[in-house]
């Protein structure tokens, strides 16, 4: 491994820093999935959506309700739900869309890495395959050197760069396409789910009226 490393050039170091890096983020951000993916509960927020609309707001966030939805098993919706109902005076969805925002930030986090990673890994890459060539087209003119297999052998080892921040790049937009579409189908449950639970909201105001 430090063979290969010192036989493409300084410029691997970058690159085996951001290999490391995009690995450690996106297994953090898979990690983070399955515990929010254990978490997820379709019945918590069927059941916060019944009680709501028969006004049981206080029960939802009693202590009684808390230990049948307890909070290391919220998932990102009944946080929402529940967060809105807490300061329901001062409005509803409001306050759900604070929560919400703060949710989807904590499922993004770590993306922008990953977006320079896949972006800089390339030009990291081509910029040391650059300086290689250079380096060899000196060597030769130096040593009056006829012979191209020495200019050939240093563009070999300058190309070793490019392959690996094309790879890094490569390994790193697999899983960020997939972490994206995640954050996306997230928004839309939650955007659904506020709606459901706004309407439920003004079901339980004309009940209790």
């Amino acid at each position: 491994m430090i063979h290969f490393i010192q036989k493409g050039g300084p410029l691997m170091w970058p690159l085996l820093i951001c290999s490391i890096i995009s690995l450690t983020m996106v297994l953090e951000r898979i990690l983070f999935w399955l515990i929010e993916k254990k978490r997820q509960n379709k019945n918590h927020m069927e059941s916060i959506l019944t009680f709501v609309e028969v006004g049981e707001y206080e029960f939802l966030l009693s202590p009684a309700c808390s230990s049948y939805i307890q909070l290391k098993h919220r998932d990102i919706i009944s946080r929402i739900f529940l967060s809105g109902l807490a300061h329901r005076e001062f409005g509803l969805l409001k306050n759900m869309e604070i929560m919400a925002e703060k949710q989807i930030e904590r499922t993004k986090r770590g993306m922008r890495i990953l977006d320079t990673i896949i972006t800089i890994a390339p030009l990291l890459g081509i910029l040391g395959t650059v300086i290689g060539i250079i380096h060899s087209f000196e060597f030769l003119n130096e040593s009056n050197i006829d012979n191209p297999k020495i200019v050939a052998v240093g563009i070999a080892q300058a190309l070793i760069t490019t392959a690996s921040g094309l790879t890094i790049s490569i390994l790193t937009l697999v899983p960020y396409n997939y972490l994206i579409a995640r954050i996306e189908r997230v928004v839309n449950e939650v955007n659904q789910a506020m709606g459901r639970m706004e309407i439920s909201y003004s079901k339980s105001r004309q009940f209790l009226e």
